[in-house]
């Protein structure tokens, strides 16, 4: 195979003019081209008002590869195609009777389930929440009612917390296994479109994610593991340093010295319960701040110029970044075109948001998390917990200032920029159910991040015009952007640093950051874990060399 860098065609060109620019590229001759497909599709909406080109990665057979080849030795854009297949590291044999644990069905949990169950482990998954169906009706409840539970709901079920987000599956991860690819196959296997392997930024929505997690779900049962709801976990058992097995809240104890600890980054007393038990825990740097709405045809006009609404580009996006003058970064976070700002609580009393969109993302109004970076040596400083407690006491203060029903507070842009607090909306109807209450967010954070926040959203407004526009909508607050905790675990066998047999993984042990980034570690945990119940029980991986 050979892969093709940097084709470049016009945004409106017909499917069956791609063909005669790979020949034509290539200088080949039609019957030379014996195959190819996309590998990857982007744009560069850079310079608004210039002509907007699709640039396609393109994987293709062609007759006699080699020669081809060396006509292009020095073209960077012409090379061999990486093999980007996944292979299996093992197969379990007769012999090994054990079965490793799970905990958490998130991405990363689904992904170290379905690669140990592909492997013939057959996993024990539990879960603390419920399947999709269930918890998308008690996560309604909340938005609609008021009504939270605690054990099912935005962070907690099947599909983890990416389940009712954008369903972003791109990342910056290094990849030199190409596991994203894995992940992608695999969701398209489930029923996602197969667009997501070529699309520069891909994502799926919520309720297309629903489908394809429960079709998952179902293939790691048919290969033989267990799934296994509302099952907290609530200890780890011990023995010398060494993982024997789980036990669960309704005192049921499960036996496995090997378990995947794929927890969500809310996971708060099961943080907790390791601490106690003497696993390494360390805090590690999150991120506090505010969801902001715009008409999303603002966005829409602001990055794509007389492109704005193409039916091939779809909603727009943006990425920004700002350094204020206290020497805190400021930057946009989980950003969902086409979206709305949900409740993302998991815990009576507080009050935390986060965004979502559908895969049409067709809502009036684009957000994002806008977000000011903070490390707990200069913020919240006291211990492995510290930056969990911190996060408590903000979200408990939202609670209060929201009116203390799961509303959040919320100000005008304008308001804020000028320390007024909003009594009325304008233009900008804000997406949050159950509800905002206007006033001052001023108290919902520490100063150091409302002082930043105040003087990026201006620096904002210069890159995208508008961004600053009085009557965009702040909704509080957002303190859930990554895991406020790192399970250390040892970067050869990725167990805990002092607990053999646990394997730390996923964005709640702090070593993944959305959906594909999660499934990737999923995936190597997965691997190592089946690699060493092998050589504990002294049998080969079943792989041919």
């Amino acid at each position: 195979m050979i892969r093709v860098n940097e084709l470049a065609l016009p945004l409106d060109h017909p499917p069956e003019a791609m063909r005669p620019a790979i020949v034509d590229r290539l200088k080949l001759t039609d019957a030379d081209l014996l195959s190819f497909s996309v590998f990857k599709r982007s744009y560069d909406a850079r310079k608004k008002n210039s002509e907007i080109k699709f640039v396609y990665i393109v994987d293709l057979e062609v007759r006699d590869e080699a020669s081809v080849l060396e006509r292009f030795t020095d073209d960077q854009h012409v090379r061999p195609a990486p093999d980007t297949a996944y292979y299996p590291v093992a197969r379990a044999p007769n012999s090994i009777t054990e079965r490793p644990v799970v905990i958490g069905f998130g991405p990363c949990g689904l992904f170290a389930a379905l690669i140990l169950a592909q492997m013939g482990f057959k996993p024990i998954v539990l879960e603390r929440g419920k399947d999709v169906r269930r918890r998308t009706k008690d996560t309604w409840a909340l938005w609609r009612k008021h009504e939270l539970s605690p054990e099912s709901n935005v962070q907690f079920g099947e599909g983890g917390a990416g389940l009712f987000s954008d369903g972003k599956l791109y990342s910056q991860i290094k990849d030199p296994k190409f596991y994203g690819r894995k992940v992608m196959h695999e969701f398209v296997r489930a029923g996602a479109p197969e667009e997501i392997l070529f699309v520069s930024k891909p994502h799926i929505g919520t309720f297309r994610l629903t489908g394809v997690v429960a079709k998952m779900r179902e293939e790691i049962i048919a290969l033989g593991g267990e799934i296994r709801f509302e099952s907290k976990v609530t200890e780890v058992t011990l023995d010398n340093g060494r993982t024997t097995g789980v036990t669960l809240e309704n005192g049921e104890h499960i036996a496995s010295r090997y378990v995947i600890m794929a927890l969500g980054h809310s996971a708060r007393d099961t943080f907790r319960m390791l601490h106690k038990q003497g696993v390494y825990v360390e805090a590690k740097p999150f991120a506090i701040g505010f969801r902001i709405e715009h008409p999303q045809s603002l966005i829409d006009t602001a990055r794509l110029g007389k492109y704005a609404g193409h039916p091939e580009l779809g909603a727009a996006d943006y990425k920004l970044v700002h350094h204020a003058k206290n020497g805190r970064a400021v930057y946009s976070f989980c950003m969902c075109p086409g979206g709305t700002v949900v409740a993302a609580t998991s815990e009576p009393g507080r009050v935390v948001t986060n965004g979502m969109s559908q895969y049409s993302r067709n809502e009036r109004n684009a957000n994002s998390g806008i977000v000011v970076g903070i490390s707990p040596e200069q913020d919240f400083p006291g211990g492995p917990l510290a930056g969990v407690e911190l996060q408590e006491q903000l979200e408990s203060t939202a609670y209060e200032l929201g009116g203390k029903d799961y509303c959040a507070p919320a100000q005008l842009v304008g308001d804020f920029i000028r320390s007024t607090p909003s009594n009325t909306l304008g233009e900008v109807e804000p997406s949050y159910q159950p509800g905002i209450k206007l006033g001052d967010l001023a108290p919902s954070l520490p100063a150091y991040a409302i002082d930043a926040i105040r003087e990026a959203l201006p620096a904002f407004g210069k890159q995208i015009r508008g961004f600053d526009r009085d009557d965009a909508i702040l909704t509080g607050i957002e303190t859930r952007t990554s895991s406020p905790i790192r399970i250390k675990r040892d970067n050869a066998t990725l167990q805990s640093i002092n607990t053999r047999g646990l394997y730390p993984a996923g964005e709640g042990a702090g070593y993944a950051g959305g959906i594909l980034s999660a499934g990737v570690d999923g995936i190597k945990v997965a691997e190592a874990l089946a690699l060493a119940m092998l050589a504990d029980a002294g049998a080969e991986t079943g792989v041919p060399a």
